[in-house]
């Protein structure tokens, strides 16, 4: 039986939707992650989605969890599909097993806060000391209305509601945007991987065109 979130994406992405997002992720990747991002890392994607971090990150090992089971169609061969709900795919995970946890448009689809804090409970207790959590996800205070325009998007934040909230889950913030690529690839801008390129080298435009928050906060100490 297909899920609802099965039913979304379906609609949501198709073929070319696919391909468009896979050399945007290749780009994203190459000229702005690997800045944060050591190739010998052993990195973990949480609701991972189509995979285009995961596929396009270089990394010695690669994990990606997600809820909707289509997503192992979309992972490369070397990376480890783990098919279940954040808190319980990240409690299949050693305590202190992984460099670098990546949650690209993920919190924003989650019930409540309650939920949000125990996933960042759980993404601190899996990283080694001195690992990294990157967040890139819609900023409600500049996308605001727009938000809802998708109909899986529940869980609005802020960027100072996020930094608060990786704050008081034992992380140290390294670096903050509040306004970094745009809010979605179906805008009247192109998104030709060029394009996306040059974005990335003139920071003064994410000011104007920035709809998603971008954050890299790190783990100091080991689990209590």
């Amino acid at each position: 039986m297909v899920t609802v979130d099965e039913q979304i994406y379906r609609t949501r992405f198709g073929t070319e939707d696919f391909i468009r997002k896979q050399e945007l992720w290749d780009v994203l990747c190459r000229h702005w992650f690997t800045r944060f991002i050591r190739s010998d890392a052993r990195v973990l994607d949480v609701g991972a989605g189509a995979c285009g971090f995961i596929n396009n990150i270089p990394a010695r090992e690669k994990i990606a969890i997600d809820h909707n089971p289509d997503f192992r169609g979309f992972a490369d061969p070397e990376v480890r599909c783990i098919v279940a709900e954040l808190c319980e795919g990240l409690a299949e995970l050693p305590s202190e097993s992984v460099d670098v946890v990546m949650g690209s448009n993920v919190f924003e689809h989650l019930p409540d806060h309650k939920y949000l804090f125990s996933c960042l409970k759980e993404i601190f207790r899996v990283l080694r000391p001195g690992g990294i959590l990157i967040v890139m996800q819609p900023n409600f205070a500049v996308v605001k209305q727009s938000f809802y325009d998708f109909s899986d998007h529940t869980l609005p934040l802020t960027d100072k509601g996020m930094a608060e909230a990786i704050r008081a889950n034992g992380f140290e913030i390294r670096y903050i945007k509040a306004r970094f690529l745009p809010y979605t690839t179906r805008s009247r801008y192109p998104a030709w991987p060029f394009l996306v390129r040059l974005y990335l080298c003139v920071p003064f435009v994410h000011r104007f065109m920035g709809g998603q928050m971008f954050f890299v906060a790190e783990k100091k100490g080991s689990c209590p």
